[in-house]
């Protein structure tokens, strides 16, 4: 084994004797279109709402909870589905929230939250995570879909379109600050002063 090792690094490390360096190059072309072509498959189809109920716990807990909301089932017909709120559109960020999420593929592999007692335990670090993001990112993902610039005050609540006004006038607040428990029931808060 450790021959034919050494014998194909040599072979990597001499230049070649029988491929031209146009060869050469086009070949890598290909290759790397091929992984960038490959790569970026994998990462659409972990995006897909099928792809993230595969688990059976995403589909008893979080995605149940999606169901009787407006962001599932809506008079428009249109359907925010998990990595519409959970991955970001930017490929960069895209990226980057996928390397965070593999921390929950490793709970999933080791059964962190696979009973509903388990998830009931864990609701909410999983949801003061979400938030944290949320909130470091102004509700990006909120934002795909949702825009100040575009809402019509006028067909809102007095209450909401007081809010609404007042979080566009200061700028500060995001959307999560108010809207949690949106699409998931909230986790026990009674320990949380304002709760």
């Amino acid at each position: 084994m450790r021959r034919w090792i050494v014998e194909f690094w040599r072979t990597l490390s001499r230049p070649s004797q029988h491929f031209s360096l146009g060869f050469l190059a086009l070949g890598g072309f290909v290759a790397g279109i091929l992984f960038w072509g490959g790569f970026n498959t994998a990462m659409e189809f972990t995006n897909t709402e099928t792809f993230c109920i595969a688990c059976h716990e995403m589909e008893a807990n979080p995605y149940a909870e999606l169901k009787p909301t407006i962001h599932y089932t809506n008079r428009s017909g249109v359907r925010a589905t998990c990595s519409d709120c959970h991955v970001p559109q930017d490929w960069t960020r895209k990226v980057a929230r996928k390397m965070e999420a593999s921390k929950e593929v490793w709970g999933w592999v080791f059964g962190t939250i696979n009973t509903p007692e388990k998830y009931e335990a864990k609701r909410r670090e999983l949801a003061e995570r979400e938030w944290a993001r949320l909130r470091a990112n102004d509700s990006l993902e909120c934002r795909n879909c949702h825009t100040f610039e575009y809402m019509d005050f006028t067909v809102q609540t007095a209450r909401a379109r007081q809010l609404h006004a007042t979080a566009l006038a200061d700028g500060d607040a995001t959307c999560i600050d108010c809207h949690k428990g949106i699409a998931h029931r909230l986790p026990d808060m009674t320990d949380v002063p304002g709760w």
